[in-house]
C-alpha cells in the first residue's frame, strides 16, 4: 500500500459575534428598543459629565479655600510675632514698674515703722492715763458698793420687822376670823337642829293623824261590812222561812 500523505487541516478564521444589549443580540431588537437603549446611554453620559463638572468645581473650591486659609495662616503668624514683641516690651515695662514699686514699698515700710514707734509711745501714755482713771473708778466703785451693802442690810432688817408685824397682825386677824367662823357655825348648827326637831315633831303628828284617819276608815268599812252581812243573813233567813211556811 502506498503511504498516506500527512497534511493538516487549515483553521477557519474566528468570526465576530453579535452585539449583546441587555442580554439580547442587537439584531433581534426593534428600532424602538435600540432608540430607548441609546437614550439611556445618553442620560448616563450626561450624568457622567455633570458629575465631572461637579468634581471640577469642588476641586477649584477646595483649591481656593486652601489659598485663603494659607494666606490667613500667614497673617496670624505675623500677628503672633507682633504679639510676642509686645509681650516682651510689656514684660520689660512690668519689671521696671516692679522695681519702682519695691522702692516705694521700702520707703513706706520705713515710714510705717516710724509711725508705729510714735503710735506705740502715744498708746503707752494713753494706757497709763486710762489705768490710773480705771483705778480711781474702781476704788470709787468699791466704796459705793460697800455703802450700798450697808443700805441693803438696813433695808433687809426693816423689811424683816415689817414682815414680823404683818405676820402678827395677820395671825390676830386669822384668829378673829376663826372665832367668828366657829360661832357662826355653831349658830347655824343650832338653827338647823331646831328646824330638824320641829320637822320631826310635825312629821310625827302628821303620821299619827293619818294613822287615826286610816283606822277610822277601816272601822267604818268593817261596820259597813257587818251591816251588809247582817242584812244579807236576815234576807236569806226570811227567804227560807217563807219557803218553809209555803211548804207546810
Amino acid at each position: 500500500m502506498a503511504p498516506k500523505k500527512k497534511g493538516g487541516k487549515k483553521k477557519k478564521k474566528a468570526s465576530k459575534g453579535p452585539t449583546i444589549i441587555d442580554g439580547r443580540p442587537a439584531s433581534e431588537m426593534t428600532k424602538e428598543e435600540l432608540e430607548e437603549h441609546l437614550g439611556r446611554i445618553r442620560e448616563e453620559l450626561d450624568r457622567e459629565r455633570e458629575e465631572r463638572n461637579y468634581f471640577q468645581l469642588e476641586r477649584d473650591r477646595i483649591s481656593t479655600f486652601w489659598e485663603i486659609t494659607k494666606r490667613q495662616l500667614d497673617e496670624k503668624k505675623a500677628e503672633l510675632r507682633n504679639k510676642d514683641r509686645e509681650l516682651e516690651d510689656a514684660e520689660e515695662q512690668h519689671q521696671a514698674e516692679i522695681k519702682v514699686y519695691k522702692q516705694k514699698v521700702k520707703h513706706l515700710l520705713y515710714e510705717q515703722q516710724n509711725n508705729i514707734s510714735e503710735l506705740k509711745a502715744e498708746t503707752l501714755a494713753e494706757l497709763k492715763v486710762a489705768q490710773e482713771t480705771h483705778n480711781e473708778t474702781e476704788n470709787s466703785t468699791w466704796k459705793e458698793k460697800r455703802e450700798l451693802k450697808v443700805q441693803m442690810k438696813d433695808q433687809e432688817l426693816a423689811q424683816q420687822e415689817v414682815v414680823r408685824n404683818l405676820k402678827k397682825t395677820n395671825e390676830t386677824y386669822i384668829s378673829k376670823l376663826r372665832d367668828d367662823f366657829l360661832r357662826q357655825a355653831r349658830e347655824i348648827e343650832e338653827k338647823y337642829e331646831k328646824k330638824l326637831r320641829d320637822l320631826r315633831e310635825e312629821m310625827e303628828l302628821r303620821r299619827k293623824t293619818e294613822i287615826h284617819e286610816i283606822e277610822e276608815r277601816k272601822n267604818q268599812q268593817i261596820n259597813d261590812l257587818l251591816r251588809n252581812h247582817e242584812k244579807a243573813f236576815s234576807d236569806i233567813k226570811n227567804y227560807y222561812n217563807d219557803i218553809t211556811l209555803n211548804n207546810l
